[in-house]
């Protein structure tokens, strides 16, 4: 293990004896607020440090395994303990390097995935169904719900726009590099001649934000108007004004909703929407200066990277991030993402680690 690793495990053992100290005291017990934030961080660093004492642990044993090969009697089971002792160190210094990397914390929300057609017509807008599509079926696969906060069909099928909203754990944190340029290049079913055509759609993975969040926007910068709502729905949904759109005038974002009969469930599902939207703007802008300083593998997830190509004469499904190629297309757009999400995660992890290491030389 490095030494730049033993030093943070190290901290974290000695953070624990601090937090155990604290969480002894009567005047922490009596301020319940304090309390709660103490067991928290005393729960993550109880994980942290008790997988570095199994570490410490197995490197003894291994140390003494490795003194008994001398012995003749002892070589084999000798050498079967370090093989064991190996292979979980292994596993154990990779745990711990996850373990100390920084947590975002918006990662365990729930997120909105926007996606909007871009270049290439009708054919733009076909890709942006296959793409809700495929991110629908995933979150099946993951055991989350989806429901879709606004969409705007098109006339040939498809999709100009569309907003959907997905519950469950982890969700911002999986998805979250989806955001950007999704490039296709396949022969359209109107095209008569068989010529391949290259189009594209854009995506955007916002976190939801908390209500502590959501309500802080002054209402006075908003904008609230009401329609009557478009598409599928029975007769009651195109009779009422129970569309709403909402617009920030500082900012000038825009959201709405008209998936429920619901004006005020409409509106509270759009003022969600609208939040994430800024609060997205907030950490894009963050993200731009630090990219600024520094490019990172992954990219900032603005709607003007081109992250990915899906070649459908190939079945070649190609993220450019990370120079990750695949050739299983149909499966993939079937909700087959696990292997192109956790390749992403992988390579924010080994990005992270290395600042990690970088932060801890010494000047």
């Amino acid at each position: 293990m490095k030494t730049f690793l033993r030093q943070q495990l190290d901290r974290y053992a000695q953070r624990l004896e601090e937090l155990d100290f604290l969480l002894s005291r009567e005047d922490i017990m009596a301020d319940m607020a304090q309390y709660r934030v103490l067991s928290k961080e005393h729960a993550q660093v109880t994980q942290i440090a008790g997988r570095y004492l199994r570490f410490k642990q197995r490197e003894a044993e291994l140390a003494g395994a490795r003194e008994m090969l001398d012995d003749p009697d002892m070589a084999e089971m000798a050498q079967e303990e370090i093989t064991s002792a190996e292979d979980e160190l292994q596993k154990l210094e990779d745990e711990l390097q996850r373990l100390l990397l920084p947590k975002d914390p918006d990662d365990s929300r729930n997120a909105f995935v926007e996606i909007r057609a871009g270049t290439g017509g009708d054919e733009s807008a076909l890709f942006a169904g296959d793409l809700l599509r495929m991110y629908t079926r995933y979150c099946e696969r993951a055991g989350w719900r989806c429901e879709i906060v606004s969409d705007s069909p098109s006339e040939l099928g498809g999709f100009k726009e569309v907003v959907i909203r997905v519950i469950g754990d982890d969700v911002f944190g999986k998805l979250r590099f989806e955001s950007g340029g999704h490039r296709v290049q396949r022969v359209p079913a109107t095209e008569t001649q068989g010529r391949i055509h290259t189009s594209a759609c854009t995506v955007a993975v916002l976190a939801e934000p908390d209500e502590a969040v959501a309500v802080q926007i002054n209402p006075a910068d908003l904008r609230i108007d009401t329609y009557r709502a478009s598409g599928a729905g029975g007769q009651h949904i195109n009779k009422t004004d129970s569309a709403v759109r909402i617009t920030h005038i500082p900012t000038g974002i825009v959201a709405e909703c008209q998936d429920d009969r619901s004006q005020h469930r409409n509106k509270a599902k759009a003022l969600q929407v609208l939040s994430a939207r800024i609060q997205e703007k907030d950490r894009s802008e963050r993200a731009a200066k630090d990219a600024a300083e520094r490019k990172g593998l992954i990219g900032t997830g603005d709607r003007s990277d081109r992250i990915r190509t899906y070649n459908f004469p190939q079945g070649r499904l190609t993220d450019h991030r990370i120079n990750l190629t695949l050739y299983k297309l149909l499966m993939i757009m079937e909700g087959d993402l696990g292997e192109v999400l956790a390749a992403l995660q992988a390579a924010r992890e080994a990005e992270q680690l290395a600042e990690l290491e970088s932060s801890a030389l010494p000047a």
